[in-house]
């Protein structure tokens, strides 16, 4: 017989050694003393849901025992009179890239406010570097604890779209079954194939959760999308859609990023939830690091969802032991009890959620919302150069025709964060070039194939952005981390193009031939190599650049990203054209006439964006089939 076994279950490599084990038992006997103990504390027993004064007994990583105040001494008493003991916070669904730092960085940003654990979907970097880059976001010298949301499809639609790099349905499938994966990463609800069950089958057969974005569905195809064992749910935020993912066990993992916050509406009516409050959590999907810093991580949804009159028992749990629980890592972390790894934080006042001590792994690692720790994670060379554009990139690569002095084309709005509404408006055309129109707010959106330099250029319109003049770019397209763009003019975007070529990536705004501001991200077009204060700052001036040439959005840079978002109805918009995300096929741009109608695919006209156009001139349908 031997002691080396190989465990397959999540988290296995943070699981106790046998003398760990051994040394944890004879201290919780009495018979060895602890290495330290957190004395007197109000102790979240999370389980039961009761506040108890006691001490928290600690044996190197782990917590030996939870005993009356004074049981047990050691040469290291840590006093916590005053202070509640909980557990530290654990983010179920993160895109770390979006955040714009690397691991090592996001840790100091978020260990200091509680968040010390992640689950994290890094589907942009394996959009560029696969593997490689899937190995790179999963590891961190920091005292941050990160599994693995395996990303689901690699690229999201190869149909669709160029992409970057590939992943085969055969490296998906191991991954997700590996220690280091929690679940399997969020898919696109209208992609029905046998690869996408074929990802799903391995994951559940591993005992692995399936993460997902139901895209706010209702009926058949939200019922085709979770019979594929999707398991939780960070779209639903009305009550009506919250209450049906619980009914139908959807863990509900409330979301609040840089593009919307669903806690107020998550938690609008919290006797209409009932018991779905114990089948709750929280996420801080796609959140930017300025936002981390002013708001908090998942701090910040603890003490919204405390506002909103959830109780603060209750909500303490969905921030730690529900997430814990339903994504079965509840044996390794999540509470404050025997045997689990002694990561918790001693907070002055629950409803304020704000920590003075953080401990990971039994020692304090951030006190008073500093680190006490550095981050000297390398980033490896590979991550590096890995904007190709195409070398002739001009203003004819953005360019739409149409015949005539006018015509109508087929249009997207933003809101609520990246859904987009599908609309046709009138445009003018100029020197037979559709042209902009910047008083409605209809404004040209490019997708640029940054990964191989080809002349792939997919061209839209787009309203939300507001920009009078000048254009913004980014490399952090979702989900390909194509170049993405929205401007006035076709010379704006090739201006903004070759300015994103000239910094190695990330975001800049351009107006009048001059570069206003950028904030590089050379790791991999998506993140920054620098300390995270400096990449708050850089974007902070770059978002006051966005507003000085007419930006009237918060988080646009981000926002614009998701245009191209092909798995978010009504339009989805890729380096080969515009998609009509129900049916997953092309369609047209410049819209043609039936009858003197206007040939469109809007799902319906019932919104304000659809006034724009003139029915003295068009009534505002579509035509089935053209």
């Amino acid at each position: 017989m031997t002691d080396k076994i190989t465990y397959p279950a999540t988290g296995a490599a943070w699981a106790p050694s046998v003398e760990e084990l051994m040394r944890m038992r004879f201290v919780a006997a009495g018979r060895q003393k602890p290495d330290r103990i957190i004395r007197g504390g109000k102790v979240l027993a999370l389980h039961i849901g009761e506040i108890l004064e006691r001490d928290v007994v600690i044996s190197g990583r782990h917590i030996a025992a939870v005993t009356p105040v004074g049981y047990f001494d050691c040469d290291e008493i840590i006093d916590a009179t005053g202070y509640f003991v909980a557990p530290t916070f654990i983010d179920v669904h993160l895109h770390i890239e979006y955040t714009k730092l690397v691991p090592g960085e996001l840790a100091r940003l978020s260990v200091p406010r509680g968040t010390t654990t992640v689950l994290a979907d890094a589907n942009c970097i394996a959009n560029v570097l696969g593997e490689d880059g899937l190995d790179f976001m999963g590891t961190t010298t920091t005292p941050l604890r990160i599994l693995r949301q395996v990303s689901h499809k690699v690229p999201q639609a190869p149909e669709l779209e160029l992409g970057g790099a590939h992943l085969t349905t055969e490296q998906i499938a191991y991954r997700v079954q590996r220690p280091d994966a929690a679940t399997l990463g969020e898919s696109n609800p209208f992609n029905l194939d046998e690869s996408s069950a074929r990802k799903q089958v391995a994951a559940i057969a591993a005992g692995k959760r399936i993460t997902g974005h139901t895209a706010l569905l209702e009926n058949e195809p939200l019922w085709a999308y979770l019979a594929g064992g999707i398991s939780d749910d960070h779209n639903a935020h009305k009550t009506k859609d919250v209450i049906e993912r619980l009914r139908l066990g959807a863990m509900l993992t409330v979301m609040a990023g840089s593009m919307n916050d669903n806690t107020p509406e998550v938690f609008a009516d919290i006797p209409a939830l009932k018991d779905g409050l114990h089948h709750i959590s929280f996420c801080a999907d796609d959140k930017l690091v300025e936002d981390l810093d002013r708001q908090g991580h998942i701090d910040h949804q603890v003490r919204k969802a405390i506002e909103c009159g959830v109780e603060p028992l209750k909500a303490w749990r969905m921030a730690t032991l529900n997430a814990a629980s339903y994504y079965r890592i509840d044996h390794l972390v999540g509470s404050i009890t025997p045997n689990k790894l002694a990561d918790l934080q001693l907070v002055a006042d629950l409803a304020e959620a704000r920590p003075t001590v953080v401990m990971v792994d039994g020692k304090v690692v951030a006190r008073d919302g500093k680190p006490l720790f550095e981050n000297t994670d390398p980033v490896p060379p590979f991550t590096r150069d890995t904007i190709h554009l195409h070398p002739d990139i001009n203003a004819g690569f953005f360019t739409t025709e149409a015949a005539g002095s006018k015509a109508w084309v087929q249009a997207m709005e933003m809101y609520d964060g990246y859904f987009k509404r599908a609309f046709h408006a009138e445009l003018d055309v100029v020197d037979g070039r559709l042209v902009c129109d910047t008083e409605r707010d209809v404004l040209k959106v490019a997708i640029v194939d940054r990964h191989h330099a080809t002349d792939n250029v997919g061209v839209g319109f787009v309203k939300g952005f507001g920009l009078k003049r000048g254009a913004i770019a980014a490399t952090t397209n979702c989900e390909n981390q194509n170049l993405v763009m929205v401007g006035v003019t076709d010379e704006d975007l090739a201006f903004a193009a070759h300015a994103i070529k000239a910094i190695g990536g990330g975001y800049v705004v351009v107006a009048d031939g001059k570069i206003l501001s950028a904030v590089p991200l050379p790791v991999a077009g998506c993140m920054s190599d620098q300390p995270w204060e400096t990449v708050r700052d850089l974007s902070l001036l770059c978002d006051q650049a966005a507003q000085s040439i007419g930006c009237t959005m918060h988080a646009p840079f981000l926002i614009m990203s998701f245009i191209g978002l092909v798995g978010v109805p009504d339009l989805g918009l890729t380096e080969r054209g515009l998609v009509e995300t129900k049916t997953q096929s092309f369609t047209d741009l410049v819209l043609g006439l039936k009858g003197g109608l206007v040939c469109c695919r809007c799902p319906s006209h019932a919104h304000d964006v659809h006034k724009m156009m003139d029915p003295g001139r068009f009534e505002a349908v579509a035509i089935p089939g053209e």
